[in-house]
């Protein structure tokens, strides 16, 4: 695939991936416990290509200190399915815990859960499930700078789960055996290991006057949400469109005085206590280029967490009407619809669909209202020869289950905004380099037809 040389497009491009990249960061503060701090967990991982789901009860999560002296990082045990990141980091939780120098974390696993593709000739991939035993239980890390806790604000760990490293394989087939590999590093509110880039929850309450909001994450625990005018609302809505039955998807930093959440994006997934997020597997449509009638989702996400005809880790028919609204999270121009409507539906694509749950066990009845285009992390291998630092351009073949949606050729664009992580410090690294992650927008250019991925990080995963 040659690079897209269109005259209105390119521009377009530019101007989608400049305005998704922008973060702001908090405020110092202090806390109002001297004996005590702020302590957050943020997870990401980096999965294995063939596995499409690892969920795994966290028993606990201990930060231990020179003496030996342990204090937990985690309430409760919460289950968190690792493969859903895939390069995005999300909130775990927040606690306040005696301060302190913490030297090592030592984290203890109880049962698991392995979803996987399994692709077999002359039949469609099916998603299987196993029972997941692992070689460590508990996995003790020293940090390389330690977790230092005091009063002046929060701070916390980032826990990387390398899937891609802990799932055995042999002979081709993943065994069940999972020896943990976490790189886990101690990080303040403003570094880039602790920005939230995905974080859903449903809306218990709002303060309009007072600019915040209270929400309730998929662990049960609750957070407050600050807003003010740097903050950017998907859709052209803001908070006072929030209400008790709306869901949604924030972005953003702990504030170091209160550890809040400073909000730098909103977006309303639901208005009708009800979504789902995944990856599109399939599209109906009643002629090439012409308005989807519904399309298939292998579901990622729910809240409620769980509801009649759609199950996290199966694929759910999600009909279309035409009346539904469709947007780009982080995306805030005139070129959003251009780029992703009905017409313009992918396999591969990362989405969330808001709308009602009644009628849902029957898989012809779940209509929604909205679908948001999501950032998603796509591995693959670099094309030889196709990288171009002049343009800011490369492409890619997909792998993984991401990679029998997506059989084409990628063309990867990058802008200013976009990180480059893992060994990485610009696009001329590309070039050097065998396999990689590109987290970012999966799109179809409505003019060439041709499928692009707006790059908002790139990972080098050949370490």
């Amino acid at each position: 695939m040659q690079a897209l040389r269109l005259s209105a497009v390119p521009l377009a491009l530019s101007a989608l991936l400049l305005a998704g990249c922008g973060n702001t960061m908090g405020n110092p503060g202090s806390q109002s416990n001297p004996n005590t701090g702020s302590a957050f967990v943020i997870g990401t991982d980096a999965p294995l290509a063939s596995v499409v789901s690892f969920t795994a009860t966290i028993s606990s999560m201990q930060a231990i200190d020179a003496n030996g002296n342990s204090v937990s990082l985690i309430s409760g045990t919460p289950s968190v399915d690792f493969a859903r990141y895939n390069g995005l980091q999300t909130l775990l939780d927040v606690n306040s815990v005696p301060a302190d120098t913490y030297t090592q974390i030592a984290v203890t696993f109880g049962s698991a859960t392995i979803g996987y593709l399994q692709t077999s000739a002359g039949s469609a991939p099916t998603i299987q499930t196993m029972d997941a035993a692992f070689t460590m239980p508990t996995v003790t890390v020293t940090l390389p700078n330690p977790l230092i806790v005091s009063q002046t604000g929060p701070v916390g760990v980032r826990m990387d789960f390398r899937l891609d490293k802990s799932i055995q394989v042999s002979g081709g087939e993943i065994t069940g055996q999972v020896n943990p590999t976490l790189d886990i590093t101690a990080v303040g509110p403003t570094d880039p290991g602790a920005y939230i880039d995905e974080f859903d929850a449903g809306v218990v309450s709002v303060d309009s006057s007072g600019q915040s909001f209270i929400i309730q994450g998929p662990h049960g625990r609750q957070f407050t949400v600050n807003v003010n005018g740097q903050t950017e609302w998907d859709n052209g809505e803001s908070i006072t469109d929030l209400t008790s039955t709306s869901i949604v998807q924030i972005s953003g930093v702990l504030d170091r005085a209160d550890s809040t959440i400073d909000a730098d994006e909103v977006a309303i997934l639901s208005q009708n206590g009800f979504y789902a997020a995944g990856q599109v597997t399939y599209v109906t449509a009643p002629s090439p280029g012409a308005a989807a009638t519904d399309f298939q989702l292998y579901v990622r996400g729910t809240l409620p967490a769980s509801g009649d005809g759609v199950t996290l880790g199966q694929i759910a028919q999600v009909n279309l009407t035409g009346s539904e609204k469709f947007f780009i999270y982080w995306m805030h121009n005139r070129f959003t619809q251009f780029f992703f409507n009905d017409t313009t539906l992918l396999p591969g694509q990362h989405v969330a669909v808001g709308g009602t749950l009644s009628g849902a066990a029957n898989g012809d009845a779940l209509t929604v209202k909205r679908v948001v285009l999501r950032n998603w992390g796509f591995n693959g291998t670099i094309v030889p020869g196709s990288v171009d630092t002049a343009n800011g351009s490369f492409q890619m073949t997909v792998n993984g289950f991401a990679g029998l949606l997506i059989p084409q050729t990628v063309t990867v664009y990058t802008a200013t905004g976009t990180s480059w992580r893992m060994g990485f410090s610009n696009i001329g690294d590309v070039a050097g380099s065998t396999n990689i992650r590109v987290v970012g927008l999966l799109l179809e250019d409505p003019t060439s037809g041709d499928t692009i991925l707006l790059a908002r990080y790139v990972d080098n995963l050949n370490g």
